[in-house]
């Protein structure tokens, strides 16, 4: 259980910090006001409802108090998945009004909450089910959960199946959470009742309703709820993750491309330094260390290898006289080049194309460029960027 929980926690931290960052880039965005409103809720009322747990109070706070605050946080931000959806699917003021609409059960909920807590007498645990005000609070707040999860699991089955392949993953793993949650909080309302109804029977029956009903709760918590809620947390972010992670591949290739072009990047630079589109220095520790621009480097690192290619090209037939083919042949006919330009020899008439792709892309021009570069590394020329 504990293992459990610090999952959760940890889970409902780097998402809701996930989704604090996409807010701050969009912070006109309803339905990701809605969906922070969410996280924010479930991830602040972890520590109250665990000070709850154990008789206590948090920030000043009784123990059926830090309950209140917890349960209320969880049911605003039921709510808030609730507007998501709306913000999502409809325009803003067809979106607010159903807001407001589904507003009434929110109110309802969060009065009987707190009507149940202060009815609460001081002393009574609180998980003690017995106690009518505190099985009508855990009732009423497990039921709006139902409510809540049941009507956002319909809206993502509707929207999953117009959806992308990556968006489409995510809201099937956040469906399969909500299931697991209106499990749960099914579960959750038959266990207070049974342990309510046990409060007036006899002590034999009163133990067979109290071991009843506190295995079934333990086996929603740790089989549905739990589980159900980190599932829907990752379903959530899963689309923003794997486009990221994406992004991320990108750049690492990017980068490492970048480093190999850098041995045909410096015999070209020391030739014709005027070719480069950046005079200012880069730092390879400052490379490393921006991720922004590493992509700018790269496509910048592989024009000025070209533009240099293109300038050497005339020396390069000159002094071989033959069409070059592999890399190999391509770098030992570049390093004679090289050295027949330093030397002021002759050179062809006109540049040639070396070192040409076979398709258009620019991926596959750097990927020449790098075989030439790999090549040429055995003999490393000094200054390299």
């Amino acid at each position: 259980m504990n293992d459990l929980l610090a999952i959760y926690g940890i889970t409902a931290c780097v998402v809701l910090a996930w989704t604090v960052v996409r807010l701050i880039r969009a912070p006109k965005d309803r339905a990701l006001w809605s969906l922070c409103g969410l996280i924010t809720g479930w991830t602040v009322s972890f520590p109250f409802g665990r000070a709850a747990d154990r008789q206590v109070g948090l920030l000043g706070t009784t123990a059926m108090e830090s309950r209140l605050i917890e349960h209320s946080l969880v049911v605003i931000g039921v709510h808030g998945l609730v507007c998501f959806y709306l913000y999502s699917a409809l325009n803003g003021r067809q979106a607010r009004k159903r807001a407001w609409q589904y507003g009434i059960p929110l109110a309802v909920t969060l009065a009987v909450l707190m009507t149940a807590a202060l009815l609460t007498p001081e002393g009574v645990g609180t998980r003690d089910h017995r106690v009518s005000s505190v099985a009508v609070f855990f009732v009423a707040a497990d039921a709006y959960c139902v409510f809540g999860f049941s009507r956002a699991w319909v809206w993502n089955r509707r929207y999953a199946r117009g959806a992308g392949p990556r968006l489409r993953r995510g809201l099937r793993l956040a469906a399969a959470g909500m299931v697991a949650i209106v499990a749960a909080s099914v579960l959750f309302v038959v266990a207070v009742v049974l342990h309510w109804a046990g409060g007036g029977a006899a002590p034999k029956s009163l133990h067979t309703h109290g071991a009843a009903a506190t295995a079934l709760g333990w086996f929603a918590a740790v089989f549905f709820l739990l589980p159900g809620v980190v599932i829907f947390l990752v379903g959530v972010a899963y689309p923003a993750a794997a486009m990221h992670g994406i992004a991320l591949s990108l750049w690492w290739r990017h980068l490492r491309q970048y480093r190999r072009l850098g041995p045909l990047w410096a015999a070209l630079h020391e030739h014709f330094p005027e070719n480069a589109l950046s005079r200012v220095p880069v730092r390879p520790w400052r490379d490393a260390l921006n991720p922004r621009a590493v992509h700018r480097r790269y496509y910048r690192r592989a024009i000025e290898c070209r533009d240099g290619l293109v300038r050497i090209s005339p020396y390069v037939i000159a002094s071989d006289g033959t069409g070059i083919r592999s890399p190999q042949e391509l770098s030992d006919g570049l390093r004679r080049a090289l050295r027949a330009r330093a030397a002021g020899l002759p050179a062809a008439a006109n540049a040639v194309p070396i070192a040409v792709p076979e398709d258009a892309s620019l991926e596959a021009d750097v990927r020449e460029l790098v075989a030439l570069s790999d090549a040429l590394r055995t003999e490393r020329p000094n200054g390299e960027k």
